[in-house]
């Protein structure tokens, strides 16, 4: 009788199947499309920003406090890269759904399956070349950090690696989303739909539900464009990293389950119910790390270095407790100066909305509304400040320690520069275009040949 090993399938050479995904993705028309209509998109913002910026600037040089406000990362890099994100969130999609889709429709999928590759071998090779696709659409986003670097302009590393990892994390989850929503479709408009329904969806969760507490406030964190907020902040969560590192893998072990043809739908769907909450598992573990790094050149997410040295040492727990509705903007204030930052630096802190589901209107005649009650090691006070400045004297007055001495040389500068950005218009308007189809008229005339691959293997 025959041995098992008889019976197995020979490995076959992971190479020619990445080339082939790269290069497909790659050479296809719909991301030269999408990277020649970003390009105007990106122009006109980075034009915007920088005009705004130079106008600031202006001032700023006759007043060092207005120039202190000046930091590329707001004026130049958000503005920037939020029209590389609308690109992403509209167009990508199109981009990952080919990657699949055109294999489904056209029935190569039932062959592609009888290969010697596993689903997950495949999905990952697919990811693999949505990933490479996600970094080449990101060059106009890059051509203009290059413009404003030849402007005399000023770029910090940590901040600016941050926020394209961030973007780069995005476009993975939108990637991934499209290879499921193709895996369960039948045709790429129909996944198409699917991806731009999580996609624009959560644009509808923001608009609707962001800010109310309890079980809405669980749905609107599930929102897509919460994933940026944090790194445009400048900072690196190791938390946020690795929910979506945990969404994304979730999303293309689905299009694993839903890829093969031929399995029961029964079968299916348990395979995705298991799925589903070995992810959500993972994702409150996820959420359970508070550990991130403050990227920021001024520092703006962290207090000074010599009251975080203090607060670090305080092992006592400190409870907050809120008199404040969530769509207060005192509320978000408190929240942005105070509170995250105290949850960043303090090793026992627990912070709470007093009252449950409160709103303004509901609590006009509250007289403890705007209070916030401070408890450390049993003793406690209360204060209606939302400043930095008011609130850690208070802290080390129930901590029973004296307020250190602040470090000499902590002020950020700021970057003022006046300039006119109307010559970046023709890069992006003309140059960079022509650029791009040149790339795809001179992509469409190499040919691949996946034998001679598959022999060098």
């Amino acid at each position: 009788m025959p041995s098992p090993e008889t019976f197995q399938i020979p490995k076959a050479p992971l190479r020619p199947l990445l080339v082939k995904e790269l290069w497909e993705i790659l050479g296809g028309r719909a991301l030269w499309t999408m990277l020649v209509l970003t390009c105007p998109l990106v122009g006109y913002s980075f034009f915007q920003a920088v005009s705004l910026y130079g106008e600031a600037s202006a001032a700023g040089l006759q007043s060092p406090v207005l120039a202190s406000s000046l930091s590329p990362l707001d004026g130049i890099l958000v503005p920037t890269l939020g029209a590389s994100y609308v690109a992403v969130t509209l167009l990508f999609p199109f981009v990952a759904i080919r990657a699949l889709g055109l294999e489904k429709e056209s029935g190569a999928l039932r062959l592609l399956v009888q290969m010697p590759y596993r689903s997950s071998t495949l999905i990952a090779a697919k990811l693999a070349a949505v990933l490479a696709a996600g970094v080449f659409s990101s060059i106009p986003a890059f051509s203009a950090l290059v413009i404003w670097r030849l402007f005399g302009g000023h770029l910090s590393a940590p901040e600016t690696l941050n926020l394209l990892f961030g973007h780069l994390l995005y476009g993975l989850l939108v990637g991934a989303i499209a290879l499921f929503a193709a895996s369960v479709s039948e045709s790429a408009a129909t996944a198409a739909i699917v991806t731009l329904a999580f996609t624009i969806g959560s644009w509808v969760l923001d608009f609707t539900v962001a800010g109310h507490p309890g079980l809405l406030e669980l749905v609107a964190n599930l929102s897509l464009t919460q994933v940026l907020h944090t790194f445009e902040q400048g900072q690196l969560s190791l938390g946020l990293v690795a929910g979506i590192g945990t969404a994304a893998c979730g999303f293309a072990a689905l299009a694993t389950v839903w890829l093969p043809p031929g399995v029961h739908v029964r079968n299916k769907l348990v395979y995705s119910i298991a799925c589903v909450l070995a992810v959500a598992i993972v994702l409150g573990l996820a959420t359970q790390i508070r550990f991130s790094i403050d990227v920021t050149e001024d520092q703006r997410n962290s207090f000074p270095v010599a009251d975080q040295r203090v607060l670090a040492s305080l092992a006592g727990p400190l409870v907050v407790r809120v008199h404040l509705a969530p769509e207060d903007p005192r509320y978000a204030d408190l929240q942005r100066n105070v509170l995250a930052k105290l949850e960043r630096v303090l090793p026992n802190i627990s912070v709470g909305l007093a009252g449950g589901r409160q709103s303004v209107g509901t609590n006009a005649g509250d007289d403890r509304y705007g209070e916030v009650e401070y408890n450390y090691d049993g003793r406690s006070d209360i204060s209606r400040s939302t400043s930095p400045r008011e609130i850690l004297p208070l802290l080390y007055g129930l901590a029973g320690v004296s307020r250190p001495a602040p470090a000499p040389g902590g002020d950020y500068p700021g970057y003022p520069l006046v300039i006119r950005g109307e010559v970046a218009l023709l890069w992006f308007f003309g140059g960079l275009p022509l650029c791009i189809a040149l790339g795809w008229w001179w992509s469409r005339r190499l040919p691949i040949d996946y034998r001679k691959l598959q022999k060098e293997e």
